[in-house]
């Protein structure tokens, strides 16, 4: 894929999440190839665009984890000023 070898760096990560890694690989995928592959939502994705990332199947959460959510979100309105 590069004309040229990419640097490394090596990471550390407890057996879960290695398990969840190894078990999201193909084939010969390499673990590079399948983080690469997987949908990270953006870290400033917010509010709406990041129920609706959800909705559409990302991230494993269920419909009703969602739709607690919304409820408790008519009864938790955002504040004029979310610093005060």
């Amino acid at each position: 894929m590069y004309p040229f070898r990419m640097p490394t760096k090596t990471i550390s990560l407890e057996i879960d999440a290695y398990e969840k890694l190894l078990a999201a690989k193909r084939g010969g995928e390499s673990f590079t190839e399948v983080v690469r592959r997987v949908v990270i939502p953006d870290a400033s994705a917010k509010g709406k665009a990041l129920r609706e990332h959800y909705r559409q199947g990302g991230g494993n959460v269920s419909p009703a984890y969602l739709d607690s959510v919304e409820k408790a979100i008519q009864h938790d309105p955002i504040p004029d000023d979310p610093c005060a």
